[in-house]
């Protein structure tokens, strides 16, 4: 699943409201004295601009997004490239790429000092996450149901937040969200760093080792989404 997405800023929401009144709006003259055509073609033109880029950045988004399930799926569900060498290699690098880039588009809806926040926070809690899962007796690995159901109860949230945007923007319930999302892979995190580790009821095998660490670069990616999403500040 790609990255989810960031609460709605001001500058997101009112973009396409933005190009269309530029576009109509400063079109034509309607009235004005002729020295200020070429200010409102300047407009214009600007305005044009600003939907090209923004056509352009969907198209990005999309085929990164296509890249991401892509490589994920064959790394997930095909153990052939994902056991041999180079193949393995090669998708997991265009795979990070690709969750790169969708990672930096994201941030990029966030001023600087909140994402650096966020970033701390991540890294402070996956260490600290690292650390519990190796030295804990308590078995990660047994709770897979548990961590369904989480999951699901996390997919259902989503989805339902999806139908109700359009209509209307509810802080509290994306800050709900955000936390659960950040709690359901945080413990994901504990149960993929201990089945990597081995010695407990589950474990992966020696040859499982880009598999193992593609599901713990995941986790890290949507705990510091879902940070972004609970404190980051938006861009004005």
């Amino acid at each position: 699943m790609p990255p989810p997405c960031p609460a709605t800023s001001p500058t997101a929401r009112n973009w396409s409201r933005s190009s269309v009144s530029i576009l109509t709006s400063r079109s034509f003259p309607s009235g004005a004295e002729g020295g200020d055509h070429p200010v409102r073609m300047r407009r214009v033109m600007r305005g044009v601009s600003w939907t090209q880029q923004g056509h352009s950045d969907v198209a990005k988004i999309a085929l990164f997004n296509a890249v991401f399930f892509a490589t994920y799926l064959t790394l997930a569900c095909c153990s052939g490239p994902r056991r041999h060498f180079p193949w393995n290699l090669i998708l997991l690098t265009i795979f990070t790429l690709s969750m790169a880039y969708l990672t930096g588009m994201l941030s990029s809806y966030y001023n600087t000092t909140s994402v650096l926040l966020c970033l701390s926070i991540t890294a402070l809690v996956c260490l600290s996450v690292t650390v519990f899962s190796f030295q804990t007796k308590f078995d990660f690995t047994s709770c897979q149901g548990v961590l369904f159901v989480l999951l699901m109860t996390l997919f259902f949230s989503g989805l339902i937040l999806a139908i109700l945007l359009p209509f209307q923007y509810v802080p509290w319930l994306h800050a709900v969200y955000a936390v659960l999302g950040a709690g359901v892979f945080t413990l994901f995190l504990a149960f993929d760093t201990q089945l990597l580790m081995g010695s407990r009821r589950h474990s992966l095998s020696p040859e499982e080792y880009i598999f193992g660490a593609l599901n713990i670069y995941l986790d890290i990616i949507y705990i510091f989404t879902f940070f972004l999403q609970l404190f980051g500040t938006n861009r004005e």
